[in-house]
Order: structure tokens, then C-alpha cells, then sequence
């Protein structure tokens, strides 16, 4: 995350406490300085979707904008809890998107079979780890804060050490963690 990164963490923090009580006079800054990571965000996300996706990263972020305007009258309570909610809200309309989309083509029969034998389906994993992580923040949300950063978001040690104010050692403890606990529930 360039740009919010390199500004003091006072900044963005005291822009989002002054929004969060309804001064709207300081949505232009604040998401002046905010704008260029979250673009950069959606479109790492977007680069995991399958290639003929029908969203576009532009797209995706002017929802979570719109998402996160609608929320600003919230206690933020700095700019790491802003950019996690921001990458929840781009997770979760993901998903959304993917639930609304109508089913696939039709398929032949005889592959029929390989369907019926119990896999899940792209969307199924994305809904099962969706519910990982809402189960996950409840207890650990440092924890699915690192998943946010560095998995879904792409984020470097580095890049999601600075986003959260942890040291590099936290967050990659926290992330290792955080792995280990989804895959004993995945398995």
C-alpha cells in the first residue's frame, strides 16, 4: 500500500475520526489519500477472479466506495480498521456478485459424473471460507486481518506490517496462525 502507507498514521486517523462523526467536509481528503491503495487492492483482487469475470476492478472499488461512504458515521477507530473493513467489503461483494450470477452452461452427461461425486464448487469454497473468516474475526481478528491483507489483498510482509502498525514478526505469526486454524476447519 503506497500512499497511505508513507503518510503519518496520525493523519489518516484523525481525517477518519472527524468523518466518523459526520464532518463531511473531509471525505475529499481522506479518500484522497485512501483512493490509491484501495484502487491497488481491488485490482489484486480482482486478478484471482477467473478471467472472464464480469466485474471490473473500477467497478469493485466504486461499490466499496459507496459501501464505506454509507458507513462513515461509524467509530473508526484508525486507518488499519478502515482498510479491513474495506477488504471486507470488497470480499463480501465478490461473493455477492458471484451468488447473483445465473448458473453455468448447460454439460453433457457423460461428465455429469464428475460432478455428482461431491465436489464443491468455486462458489461453495468461497461461501465455506467467507464463513471461516466472519468465525475467525469474532475470535481472532488479528488474525483474519492478516488473511485480509496478505491473502485476499495481496499484501507484502512488509506492506500489511505497515497497513496494521504491527511489527513484521506479529504479522507473520498472526498469518501463520490464522492459516493453520482455516485449514484444520477446511480439512
Amino acid at each position: 500500500m503506497s500512499e497511505a502507507i508513507d503518510q503519518p498514521f496520525g493523519e489518516i486517523t484523525k481525517l477518519l475520526k472527524l468523518w466518523g462523526t459526520g464532518d463531511r467536509d473531509v471525505e475529499p481528503e481522506l479518500f484522497e489519500l485512501v483512493l490509491p491503495d484501495l484502487r491497488r487492492i481491488a485490482q489484486s483482487m480482482m486478478r484471482k477472479e477467473r478471467p472472464d469475470h464480469s466485474l471490473q476492478p473500477t467497478a469493485l472499488l466504486n461499490e466499496t466506495y459507496f459501501r464505506l461512504v454509507n458507513a462513515r458515521e461509524r467509530d473508526w477507530e484508525n486507518r488499519r480498521h478502515f482498510f479491513a473493513i474495506a477488504a471486507r467489503a470488497m470480499r463480501r461483494l465478490l461473493i455477492d456478485h458471484a451468488r447473483a450470477r445465473p448458473p453455468g452452461a448447460k454439460i453433457p452427461l457423460d461428465a455429469l459424473g464428475d460432478l455428482l461425486r461431491g465436489r464443491e464448487t468455486q462458489l461453495e469454497q468461497a461461501v465455506s471460507i467467507n464463513k471461516l473468516l466472519d468465525d475467525l474475526e469474532t475470535s481472532h481478528p488479528d488474525w483474519c486481518l492478516a488473511i485480509e491483507l496478505k491473502f485476499f489483498l495481496g499484501l507484502t510482509d512488509e506492506e500489511a506490517a505497515a497497513a496494521t502498525g504491527m511489527s513484521m514478526r506479529t504479522l507473520q505469526r498472526n498469518y501463520t496462525d490464522a492459516r493453520r486454524w482455516l485449514f484444520e476447519r477446511m480439512g
